[in-house]
């Protein structure tokens, strides 16, 4: 029996927020392995549900960072921003019509899959090197960037995150930004991008799990968010060597238990 009483919802949802806090992402990642292994909830269900809570967060996040960056440092840069979306949104309505049409068995092992590499991105890409030019110029950069686009928003759709683990090292990479900039522009190209895969999911019998758990998904994000902030004051506690490899050790866990689950 999964319990799915309040104090273990939010108190879920705040420790998930904390980790996510502490490396500057919102938690997604690892709140789907505990909706499906913890709480019980089949694969298409959980991303959806997943989806939902990480819109709540990214939504919170992108006016909260404005004290740090401002938005209208962030909407200077509105060519990555809308290079990123062409592909982003694309890519987001095909990752979700994919998900639903995949069976459970096979979602799972996907999840799985796109844990490990998650898990992969954390040790190796998390925190990309400082600011340099761009890789590429003209309309090969925007080739590329549309390219990177649709591929995070396919996996992002798919897990249900809000993808700034991938969009972060793209933007730095491709378009050399910083770090700083780079983590609000993740923000502005994830909620258009997470709002169109919830428009396709929405589309699916399994959307009904929303109207299903309200009062989980409301307790769930309010820890969520409590949690983000609290992993956003202890930022720089526990150093990056030994956090990422623990947080990525933690996923990989994760990965096995959702393989395990299928």
């Amino acid at each position: 029996m999964h319990s799915r009483n309040s104090p273990a919802i939010f108190a879920s949802g705040m420790a998930i927020g904390t980790l996510g806090g502490l490396i500057g992402l919102g938690g997604a990642e690892f709140r789907l392995p505990l909706l499906i292994g913890v709480f019980g909830f089949s694969a298409l269900p959980a991303v959806i549900l997943n989806k939902a809570m990480s819109l709540v967060v990214v939504a919170s996040s992108l006016p909260l960072r404005a004290a740090t960056v401002p938005l209208s440092e962030v909407f200077q840069r509105w060519d990555i921003i809308l290079t990123l979306l062409a592909g982003s949104l694309a890519g987001a309505w095909c990752g979700a019509g994919w998900a639903t049409m995949l069976k459970a068995r096979t979602l799972h092992r996907v999840l799985a899959g796109l844990l490990v590499l998650i898990a992969l991105l954390l040790l190796l890409a998390h925190s990309p090197a400082s600011p340099t030019a761009p890789l590429l110029t003209g309309v090969t950069l925007a080739a590329a960037g549309i390219a990177a686009g649709f591929g995070i928003g396919v996996v992002a759709s798919v897990m249900g995150v809000a993808g700034g683990e991938l969009l972060i090292p793209a933007i730095v990479l491709l378009f050399g930004t910083d770090i700083r900039l780079a983590g609000s522009l993740s923000l502005a190209v994830s909620l258009p991008t997470m709002v169109v895969g919830f428009l396709r999911y929405s589309q699916d019998q399994s959307f009904s799990v929303i109207g299903a758990e309200r009062r989980f998904i409301a307790v769930m994000a309010a820890g969520s968010l409590a949690g983000a902030a609290v992993g956003g004051l202890l930022l720089g506690v526990a150093p990056p060597s030994v956090l990422l490899p623990l947080l990525a050790g933690l996923l990989l866990l994760s990965a096995l238990k959702v393989w395990k689950h299928a």
